[in-house]
């Protein structure tokens, strides 16, 4: 007679980086999901699949600390295997596999099959948009297209995640149905490269297309455009953006830096005078529309005069928001060849700098908000505050609207109309009207 039970597989899913990872996270437990398994997202589980990020330095560091710190609690005995996937894995798996042993099995970002397999589970081809969300009920993650085929010299995307893929429209309109029956109101649409989309399967670009066909399904409310690139991009999108009131006027484009010299060496098939009119472009085309960009200080050669020009072309352009990082060393990308001249302590500087520019710029722009109503949308309550958002914000990366929550009663995932009272450098306060 048997009288120990079996003991039953939790799998505890931790998400590291993008998010497109936590979109491929999302797959993942979807499909784990409709094979009866139990799954949770950054809980407690005896088993742990470690979804990771190898893009920087700092990135690939977490992501190590991580695989150790659960390795840790396999030898403990707290959980009973752990299994690796994602971006780190890809670009590092047989330094991965000699350095930490003691993982169950790694796995790279197009071995998904292999991994349920792992977990016991089989590969459902029929799941078109089938997954399981962590991100607030309100909004999810669109993930258009994968892979890259644009040659900037610092980038490893191309070599963790391949040559550029497009998600056919029906299948991403499958989706965003799934995702609106589910309360879903706002999709942020990511990719590598959205600017790319459609030109692999349908021979041109496509994302004003795809637009028109997610505007149509009911219940979704916000469609918002993250990483497009400069070079290519396809006007058609902002005459859409312009008259279509689902599209935030909202637009990500990375844009890196701004000096001839360093934009030839990161091949970014751009330059100074071109990025210029195509931001002059969209401003004159859609006046309301926030631009979020990137940018990356002390590339290799990188002189104090590529610097400047960068800093005073910043205050000029007076962006609405904007993240300034410094250079990450990347081996096998084609920068790896140039000498990383710039001192540490230089690039921090560099960076610091120019978020003081913007942060200052940012207080102007909020100061101008004062005395407006603007359409929010609530993400949660924390603290005194319920958190909102405005459509010129994204989630996690942007400025928030804050609403005293001693006051007024709001429901996470309404939106609600909101008279901005007071503004600081990042984030707005006011009052539900």
């Amino acid at each position: 007679m048997r009288t120990k039970t079996l003991k039953k597989n939790k799998i505890n899913v931790v998400t590291l980086g993008c998010s497109k990872n936590v979109y491929d996270s999302e797959i993942l437990m979807g499909q784990l999901k409709a094979n009866k398994k139990d799954v949770v997202h950054e809980g407690e589980g005896n088993i742990v699949v470690i979804n990771t990020c190898g893009f920087i330095k700092n990135a690939k560091e977490e992501s190590v600390n991580t695989i150790l710190e659960f390795v840790q609690k396999k030898e403990a005995g707290v959980v009973d295997k752990v299994f690796v996937t994602g971006c780190l894995s890809e670009r590092y798996k047989p330094d991965l596999q000699k350095e930490i042993p003691n993982v169950d099995e790694y796995f790279g970002t197009t071995e998904l099959p292999g991994l349920l397999k792992a977990l016991g589970a089989d590969y459902k081809h029929e799941l078109i948009g089938e997954r399981l969300t962590t991100t607030p009920k309100n909004y999810a993650y669109l993930k258009i297209a994968e892979g890259c085929d644009r040659p900037c010299s610092f980038c490893a995307i191309p070599i963790m995640r391949g040559k550029h893929k497009s998600t056919p429209i029906e299948n991403l309109v499958i989706e965003a149905e799934k995702l609106a029956a589910n309360g879903v109101k706002e999709l942020i649409l990511i990719a590598q490269d959205l600017t790319y989309y459609g030109l692999d399967i349908y021979k041109k670009r496509n994302l004003a297309e795809l637009l028109e066909a997610l505007v149509k399904v009911d219940g979704i409310e916000w469609i918002r455009l993250h990483y497009a690139f400069p070079t290519g991009f396809p006007m058609d999108v902002l005459e859409l953006m312009k008259k279509e009131p689902k599209i935030c006027n909202y637009l990500d484009i990375p844009l890196q830096h701004i000096s001839d010299s360093i934009l030839k060496s990161m091949r970014r098939g751009t330059t100074k005078e071109k990025t210029t009119k195509l931001l002059r472009d969209f401003r004159a085309l859609v006046p309301e529309m926030a631009i979020r960009t990137t940018l990356i200080v002390g590339y290799p050669g990188e002189t104090e005069e590529d610097y400047q020009t960068l800093k005073s072309w910043v205050e000029e352009m007076r962006f609405e928001r904007l993240g300034c990082f410094t250079y990450s060393h990347e081996e096998n990308t084609h920068a790896y060849t140039l000498v990383d001249d710039v001192p540490e302590d230089v690039k921090q500087e560099r960076a610091s700098e120019i978020m003081e520019i913007q942060s200052q710029i940012s207080w102007e722009l909020n100061q101008e908000k004062v005395g407006q109503t603007l359409r929010c949308i609530i993400d949660r309550k924390e603290g005194p505050h319920f958190v909102g958002r405005t459509e010129f914000d994204s989630p996690d990366v942007d400025n928030e609207v804050l609403i005293d929550a001693a006051k007024y009663y709001l429901k996470v995932g309404d939106f609600v109309n909101i008279k901005i009272t007071e503004a600081a450098d990042f984030d707005l306060y006011g009052e539900p009207v």
